[in-house]
């Protein structure tokens, strides 16, 4: 792997994992807010958020499983990987402040198709908030070696 290039699909192995953590801050979610047009109070509003179930503000859902996404497109498989579809349970509040760690955990590799499924998940102080899973296109040494030995003998 290196910066241009992530893990092709050849060097990828069932259970290989990576993780990046991040501190959701104030900033974070006003920005998310603005960028995403998810104005809703429970995000940005503390008077109205004390008054649901979650008795304070909590960050967009959204915004931390970027978080994921992050970890994907720069440590496994890394840069140049292509996110074919994402599932995504949601299983407790992230509030303002907190550290977030997202894991991808390689569950499965698909040789043929240069795809890797990942098993995908956000904890904070121990306790999983999102968990999920990801199918990833990745690049292959294997063709990329064809394509430039077809291209250098026409």
């Amino acid at each position: 792997m290196n910066d241009q290039n992530g893990y092709d699909i050849e060097d990828l192995q069932v259970g290989m994992t990576a993780s990046y953590a991040k501190t959701i801050t104030e900033a974070d979610i006003g920005m998310f807010a603005g960028v995403s047009g998810d104005i809703n109070a429970i995000h940005l509003n503390e008077e109205y958020a004390v008054t649901t179930p979650f008795h304070g503000r909590i960050a967009h859902g959204i915004l931390v499983s970027g978080l994921i996404s992050a970890t994907i497109a720069n440590r496994l498989p890394g840069p140049g990987s292509i996110y074919m579809e994402q599932q995504l349970k949601f299983l407790a509040p992230v509030r303002p402040g907190e550290t977030v760690k997202a894991t991808v955990r390689v569950r499965e590799v698909i040789l043929d198709r240069c795809q890797v499924v990942l098993e995908t998940t956000c904890h904070v102080k121990g306790i999983l908030v999102i968990d999920g899973v990801a199918t990833i296109k990745v690049g292959s040494a294997a063709r990329r070696a064809a394509k430039l030995a077809k291209a250098t003998s026409a």
